[in-house]
């Protein structure tokens, strides 16, 4: 039994409070804290009346480590699971070190002033978490998160050397929207405008964004174009599995949805540099953050699934060896179960059993780790009954080139 305090109550925190609700049987008490209580509080009364769970709410802004820490010293968490903006992870970190509170978050760190993502600033606090016998887990949604853990099995269970990586990630879903993101508005433009990058032979090759694509078929799904983008789990894999010669990163997009996000750029409308308009301060992207529809209210007439899995080639008892393992979500049935739909959830769950495995002490060890450095087994068998089964094809024709 266990104490949580979840910060954040966008979609992916509404998910990860009705999964917590779910799993009460080990978290016993669940706080949900957002700079808006109102948010909380919606979430808090679904929760009750699906579930039956009461959920406390707070509201805090955790930009300010004061105020996470005080918040911190009134709930006592044994945990906190941090699921707000990646801009304030390092505050959210600073404040569960100075009250002595195990971290979990989904989203590497990004600096409000600069589409930069990478686990420098968080790889940082190891040694202060190491010293303070507390553990930080990085990036423990889907992708980052169980793309992690299915390398980490494919590499314990079917192959002695990892060559080749490829995380495929599609999704099929139509939420009858002209133009809407899947999650934060404002990070996932950032994300995709930026150039792309992967790995290849010991170093980065970076490439204008959306410049390399193909049609790739996804199970259950077909054929749908994919798009090379720079994804932050890359880092951390291409150093926790250093025979990887070649390590990408693939994502669907539609062309509707390419169509609009390119007419944004070409007006500015997806710049982070601020503008005065009218004698105020203003960054454009944040703007149009706040006309688009926010992800937690996409769910409910979603259809379509999503498809996401890591396709490996490697080699085993000195034989070539390819692997696919991969899940679909149903976005409706998302709706149905947490009222979300399937991009939220796929977020959400793996962050829900990341936080159980820390809590019970499956996984513990003081410091700041990625995923992948923790026994795949137990998360995996947790993915099978917490709503995200997964799939594994052994020695599949994989859909890429190899040197």
């Amino acid at each position: 039994m266990s104490n949580i305090l979840i910060v954040g109550a966008g979609g992916v925190g509404g998910v990860v409070t009705h999964k917590c609700a779910l799993n009460s049987d080990v978290f016993h008490r669940i706080t949900l804290a957002s700079r808006t209580k109102s948010k909380c509080d919606r979430i808090a009364g679904e929760v009750k009346e699906m579930h039956g769970v009461e959920i406390a709410t707070a509201a805090v802004d955790a930009d300010q480590v004061s105020e996470m820490a005080a918040l911190i010293r009134d709930v006592k968490p044994d945990l906190v699971l941090n699921v707000a903006l990646p801009y304030q992870d390092l505050p959210i970190m600073d404040a569960c070190l100075e009250t002595g509170v195990h971290y979990l978050d989904t989203a590497n760190y990004e600096p409000k002033d600069v589409a930069k993502f990478e686990y420098s600033w968080q790889w940082a606090y190891r040694e202060r978490f190491e010293k303070a016998g507390l553990m930080a887990l990085l990036g423990c949604g889907f992708d980052p998160g169980v793309t992690g853990v299915f390398t980490a099995y494919a590499a314990k269970h079917h192959f002695d050397v990892l060559e080749y990586l490829d995380i495929v990630d599609c999704n099929a879903g139509n939420h009858g929207k002209a133009f809407a993101t899947n999650f934060n508005p404002e990070i996932n433009i950032r994300e995709i405008t930026q150039p792309g990058r992967y790995w290849q032979d010991g170093q980065w090759v970076e490439i204008p964004a959306m410049s390399l694509h193909k049609p790739i078929d996804y199970p259950e799904i077909g054929p749908r174009e994919s798009y090379v983008l720079y994804h932050e789990e890359l880092e951390s894999l291409v150093k926790n599995f250093p025979t990887l010669k070649r390590a990408r990163f693939w994502m669907t997009f539609g062309q509707e949805y390419l169509t609009h996000l390119r007419v944004l750029q070409n007006v500015g409308m997806t710049s982070i540099k601020p503008i005065v308009y009218q004698g105020m301060e203003i960054v454009p992207l944040q703007f149009l953050k706040a006309v688009l529809p926010p992800p937690e209210e996409l769910g409910e007439n979603y259809t379509g699934q999503t498809s996401i899995g890591c396709q490996i080639k490697g080699k085993k008892d000195g034989k070539d060896k390819t692997y696919f393992v991969y899940n679909n979500c149903d976005h409706a049935a998302c709706w149905r179960e947490v009222r979300s739909q399937a991009v939220s959830y796929t977020t959400g769950v793996p962050a829900v059993i990341g936080a159980k495995l820390m809590v019970q002490d499956t996984w513990k060890r003081a410091g700041v780790f990625n995923v992948e450095e923790f026994d795949p087994d137990p998360f995996m068998k947790e993915l099978m009954v917490q709503g995200l089964p997964w799939v594994e094809q052994i020695d599949p024709k994989l859909p890429h080139d190899y040197d």
